[in-house]
C-alpha cells in the first residue's frame, strides 16, 4: 500500500505538490476563520478572573434545558439584532458556546468584525458536559 503511494507521488509530483499546498491553505483558512479555541479549563479560568463572558448561542429551549453558570443566551439567529447587548462587555473575552462547536466559529468571526474579543469553547457544551462540569437549568 505504501509502495503504491510512493510510486504515485514520484510519478505525479506536480499533482501531489499541488494537493499538499491546497491542503495547507485549507487548514490555514479554516483555523483562522473561527478564532481561538478554548478548553473547558481555559474558559473557567477566564470567567473566574472576570475576564470572560460565556455567550450561549443555542435556542432558548436548549439553554433552559442546561447551560454553563452565568452564561448569557442570545440565539444565533437573533445575534445580529442583539449584538449591541454585548457592548458593555468590550473589555472581556466573549466565549461562544453552542451544542457541539460547529457554529461558534462563524459567530466568533462576526463578533470580531463588530470589535469584540471572541473565542469559542472547543467542542461546545458537549465537551463541557463530557468533562463532568456543572450546568444549571
Amino acid at each position: 500500500m505504501l509502495a503504491h503511494l510512493i510510486e504515485f507521488v514520484s510519478a505525479h509530483y506536480v499533482l501531489s505538490a499541488s494537493f499538499l499546498v491546497l491542503l495547507a491553505l485549507l487548514i490555514f483558512t479554516e483555523s483562522r476563520k473561527g478564532g481561538k479555541s478554548l478548553s473547558s479549563r481555559e474558559l473557567t479560568a477566564l470567567v473566574n478572573s472576570e475576564q470572560g463572558l460565556v455567550l450561549d448561542i443555542r435556542t432558548q429551549k436548549d439553554f433552559a434545558a442546561g447551560h454553563i453558570v452565568g452564561a448569557l443566551n442570545i440565539p444565533q439567529d437573533k445575534l445580529s439584532t442583539r449584538v449591541s447587548e454585548l457592548d458593555k462587555h468590550k473589555g472581556k473575552t466573549i466565549i461562544v458556546v453552542d451544542a457541539m462547536g460547529q457554529h461558534s466559529g462563524t459567530v466568533c468571526r462576526d463578533l470580531k468584525k463588530a470589535g469584540h474579543n471572541a473565542a469559542k469553547l472547543s467542542g461546545g457544551l458537549a465537551t463541557w458536559r463530557g468533562d463532568n462540569l456543572p450546568v444549571v437549568k
